[in-house]
This record gives structure tokens, C-alpha cells and sequence, in this order.
């Protein structure tokens, strides 16, 4: 096979040094140096000089969601991006209606009830002005709520009567009845495979054929950002299915770290699998389970009420007892957790059950992740560097919530939130995510968000937690592949490790910090090959002729 020689006005390699060029054999960086050297040592190699263009190493979001992102590209967008008011929201629910046969779901995704020109909240009665024919769902874009109309909740057999599952809440008005806002538990019933009791939604997931275009489109829409890999936070066995069928056609072209839901690990266990099962391109990186709610969402554990309230400190959405078996069950079999665990209260609670396990079955190996890991202590921190837990907190929630986040949480509570100076000056590992869809998927925008701690609305917030570009790029490159335990494949670009790299049109350490999320990227490669290229098209993803595409290019 034929070695290529790859140089740039800059190359950020992650590593003690920058070489002027790197080469590339079957995959893989084979030799870093001079231009020169390279080609003396490579002879009959093929070149590429990206001329002013800047090469990092390929992004790596270390919690979103890929399965969740194929089947909400074949909905509406009710995001912030395509909407601004209910009124827009309940025009395109109309028109969608108007064009599908009765009895067929309805569903959009991504809706902000917190950027809504009404300034009130969604609810079952402006969707059963929509349509009582059609079961109607719109997902908050935190994914811990959504709202439901009159139909779809008769489907779930939810009337005024009915008490919430498990881990989960019910909205309702000043009278006592259901306005048709579902939480945690109650909505993750309806909308995620993952997460439901049997791995069956009440709402129908889209056919096989209809969620690899959605794939199609959701990868393609990662590689124009940069992500060469993700973790992919909350897989099911569809999903797994889904990711391996695209391979197998050559479409996925993204590298995925998989945590699997906690609702389908008796099926893993009996099989004896484990942790790091899989290949460059697919492998699993543990089992997902939850404690609290989101942040977007306004549901996560509190050790101090919200502000502005006396009494609400959100949701627990597992009991601590079914949480206390399977984190031991999952770290006696030798296996990684990754727990979704936002509120200071939460993490406090997920932390001892980690002790616990730990002491009866000392695994000092295991590095368990904390996903997301919002508000924290110095208690907090202490504890975790003992452990040698991982910290996965989102990356762009400051600039994308901005100062929505005051109101919610105050500004002091502010300054111990998305705590990655905090993290890293304690030495506990942190890597970068997005959450995607719960917020935005660019990574160069997360890196802007960190460096700056400045919201879309300019409200700076927790500055003490601003760290350095480059500390930033560590997290989406070097971090990220600890935390998916592939530190000795990805992050770098030197010999040994895969050659995923990326060709941005600036350079992310010495520009304006304002500018970062704003630098153009030029090309996206997969082991060596061209996966994305400036002025690609995004391939489609909805079947209905009908129904607009969002576009996140």
C-alpha cells in the first residue's frame, strides 16, 4: 500500500512537539518529522500539503447520542434553529398533520421552552389543537421531558387518574389535571428504546431502512464539525444492530464508543461480554444507567433548591437501591459504569455507591465515569480523585443556555458548574461532550465555551472555571480517548495512533477566543481517508418528500 505524506502550515499533534509532517500507511501514522526526512525515508509516497491550513487531531465527543440523533433527524426540528415562538412550533405540527394519515405519530424534537417568544411552556392542549387524530410528541431539547397530547397519552393508558412510573413525574395544571408534560421516567417510556421497560416504546421507533438514513445524515453532520469519534452515551440492542449494518454497508464512517443501557446488561452479562468488546470502529465502553434529571431540563438533584423556589430539588430518576445493584453487579463483572449524574446531590449519591463497590471488590483498574458531573464541591473532587473517576461534563452548555442558567441556578452556584479548571487542577481526568441532541454537536463551539465561559446572549458566568485553548482541545482529543479507555489509539497524531486528523481553516490556539467556534473546517479524515470535505453536501435523511430536513452544516 501506498504511504502519504501529510504537511500544513501548522500541526498541533498533541504530543511534546509539532513535526512539520506526518505519514500515513493502512490507516495509521507511521513516522512524524521534516517534510524531507519523510520523503527520503518514504520513496515513491504520496504528498499533500494543506497549505495555511491548521491539523488537529480528529475530535472525539465523549457523551452524545448517535441512536437518538438517527431517529430525530427523521422528525421535525423544533429546535431554536428552525423555531422561535409555540405559535411556529404548532404551525409546523399542522402542516406536518395535514399531510399524514390519521393514526400515524407525530413528532418533533429539540423544542426550548426556555427561548419561546411566549415565555410559557408547551402543553396538551395546544397539541390537541394540532390534532386529536394523530399521538403527537414534542422532546424538550434537554431529552428528560416532553409533551404529549390527548392521543398519545391514551396510548400509554395515561389518564388524569394515573399515578407516574418509577423515577418519573407527571405535569399538571392549577385543577389537578394532566397538562401533558411527562418526566424522566414517565417520557423515557414513550421515546427511548434504551431506557424503556423491555426495550419498547410506547411511540414506534421508524423503520430499519428510515433510521440508517437518519444515521447517514447524523454521521456526516458529525465529520462536518470534525468528530472522527464519539461515545455514543445510550445505545440499545436496535442501535448496536443499526451501527453494525451501517458499517457493513461502508456508511459508518465514525468511530463509536458505545455505553449500553443498564435495561439490557442481563442480556451482556449472560454472554460474558466485556468492556472494550469490539474493534477500531465499534466497541463497547460500558453500561449507562442514571441518578438525576437534566440541567437544561431544570430535573437534576439538588443539595439546594432551584432558584427561586423554596422546595424543588428535582428528580431522582433510579432508586438508590436498584442503582446500588447494578453498580455492583456491573464493577464486580469487571466492567466500566458511566452514570448519568448532574445535581451536587446526585454525585454525592452515586459516589458512595462507587465506594461501596470498590471496597468489596477492589477493581482499582476501573475507571468509572460520571457523565456529566455538573455541580461540585470540594467534597466532591476529593472523593472522585480517590476513586479515579471520570469527569464527563458538556462542554458548550455556557454559551449555549447562557444566562438562562443565572436565573436557574444563581450565579454562585454558577462558579462550581462545568467545573473543567477545577477538574483538571485537582488531576482528575475530564473529557469534553456535547450531549447532542441536548445541545450543540460542534466541538470547536464547546471549545469557545470553555475558553471564554461567555453565553450566546454574552453573559460570562463561572469565569473561574475558564481554561486555556489548549486545555480545551485536550478535551476533545487526548481526554475523550482516556475516558473511552482508547488512549493508546486516539487523540494524538503520532506514530502508532490512528490517522484521524482534521484540517481547520485557523488556528484554534492563538485565534481571538471569541472566534474559535466560528473556524471553518476544511476536511475531516478517518483513518487516512477523506471522510468529509468543505462544500459537501449532507446526505438526506427524511423519507417524506414532504417534511423539511434540518440543517446543521
Amino acid at each position: 500500500m501506498t504511504t502519504t505524506i501529510y504537511r500544513a502550515r501548522r500541526i498541533i499533534s498533541m504530543t511534546d512537539h509539532e513535526p512539520e509532517a506526518f505519514a500515513v500507511l493502512n490507516g495509521r501514522i507511521v513516522a512524524t518529522g521534516a517534510a524531507t526526512e519523510l520523503a527520503a525515508r518514504f520513496p515513491g509516497s504520496e504528498r499533500v500539503d494543506f497549505g495555511d491550513g491548521v491539523v488537529i487531531p480528529g475530535l472525539n465527543d465523549a457523551h452524545c447520542h448517535l441512536g437518538i440523533t438517527a431517529e430525530d433527524l427523521l422528525h421535525l426540528d423544533l429546535s431554536v434553529d428552525a423555531v422561535h415562538s409555540l405559535a411556529q412550533i404548532i404551525e409546523r405540527l399542522r402542516g406536518e398533520a395535514a399531510r399524514t394519515p390519521s393514526g400515524t405519530w407525530l413528532r418533533g424534537s429539540r423544542y426550548d421552552d426556555a427561548k419561546m417568544a411566549e415565555g410559557r411552556v408547551l402543553t396538551r392542549w395546544d397539541l390537541d389543537g394540532v390534532s386529536r387524530e394523530h399521538p403527537i410528541m414534542v422532546l424538550h431539547v434537554a431529552g428528560h421531558w416532553g409533551v404529549l397530547n390527548s392521543s398519545a397519552l391514551e396510548l400509554g393508558g395515561i389518564d388524569d387518574a394515573s399515578q407516574p412510573p418509577e423515577g418519573g413525574a407527571f405535569g399538571r395544571d392549577a385543577s389537578g389535571r394532566l397538562n401533558g408534560i411527562l418526566y424522566e421516567q414517565a417520557i423515557f417510556n414513550y421515546a427511548y428504546p434504551a431506557t424503556a421497560k423491555n426495550g419498547k416504546t410506547i411511540a414506534p421507533p421508524s423503520a430499519f431502512e428510515e433510521r440508517l438514513l437518519g444515521l447517514a445524515r447524523g454521521v456526516k453532520m458529525f465529520h462536518a464539525a470534525g468528530l472522527t469519534s464519539i461515545t455514543d452515551a445510550l445505545v440499545s440492542p436496535q442501535d448496536i444492530a443499526l451501527f453494525q449494518e451501517a458499517e457493513r454497508r461502508g456508511t459508518m464512517t465514525l468511530r463509536v464508543n458505545m455505553l449500553l443501557g443498564y435495561e439490557h446488561y442481563d442480556a451482556v452479562r449472560r454472554l460474558g461480554i466485556r468492556t472494550g468488546l469490539g474493534g477500531e470502529r465499534l466497541r463497547l465502553g460500558g453500561v449507562k444507567s442514571f441518578v438525576d434529571g437534566a440541567i437544561g431540563g431544570r430535573t437534576c438533584m439538588m443539595e439546594e433548591p432551584f432558584e427561586g423556589t423554596t422546595d424543588d430539588f428535582g428528580i431522582q430518576s433510579v432508586s438508590t437501591s436498584d442503582l446500588r445493584d447494578l453498580v455492583r453487579m456491573v464493577h464486580g463483572d469487571g466492567n466500566r459504569v458511566g452514570i448519568h449524574a448532574n445535581g451536587d446531590r446526585a454525585i454525592k449519591l452515586l459516589l458512595g455507591l462507587l465506594e461501596e463497590a470498590q471496597n468489596e471488590h477492589p477493581h482499582p483498574e476501573i475507571h468509572h465515569r460520571i457523565e456529566h458531573c455538573t455541580v461540585v464541591s470540594d467534597d466532591i473532587l476529593a472523593r472522585m480523585k480517590r476513586l479515579g473517576a471520570i469527569a464527563v461534563p458538556f462542554g458548550s452548555y455556557v454559551h449555549y443556555h447562557g444566562g438562562k442558567l443565572v436565573d436557574w441556578y444563581g450565579s454562585k452556584r454558577l462558579e462550581r458548574m462545568f467545573a473543567h479548571r477545577w477538574f483538571l487542577d485537582a488531576g482528575i481526568a475530564v473529557a469534553g461532550s456535547s450531549d447532542f441532541p441536548c445541545g450543540p454537536f460542534e466541538p470547536l463551539l464547546a471549545l469557545q465555551s470553555c475558553v471564554t465561559r461567555r453565553g450566546y446572549d454574552s453573559v460570562v458566568m463561572g469565569e473561574n472555571q475558564r481554561i486555556t485553548a489548549r486545555e480545551a482541545l485536550a478535551l476533545y482529543t487526548v481526554n475523550a480517548a482516556y475516558a473511552a479507555g482508547e488512549e493508546h489509539l486516539k487523540g494524538r497524531l503520532a506514530p502508532g495512533f490512528l490517522a484521524d486528523f482534521v484540517v481547520l481553516g485557523g488556528d484554534p490556539l492563538t485565534v481571538a477566543p471569541e472566534r474559535i467556534g466560528a473556524l471553518p473546517v476544511r476536511e475531516t479524515y478517518v483513518g487516512g481517508a477523506r471522510v468529509w470535505r468543505e462544500g459537501d453536501e449532507l446526505p438526506a435523511s427524511r423519507v417524506h418528500a414532504h417534511s423539511s430536513v434540518p440543517n446543521h452544516k
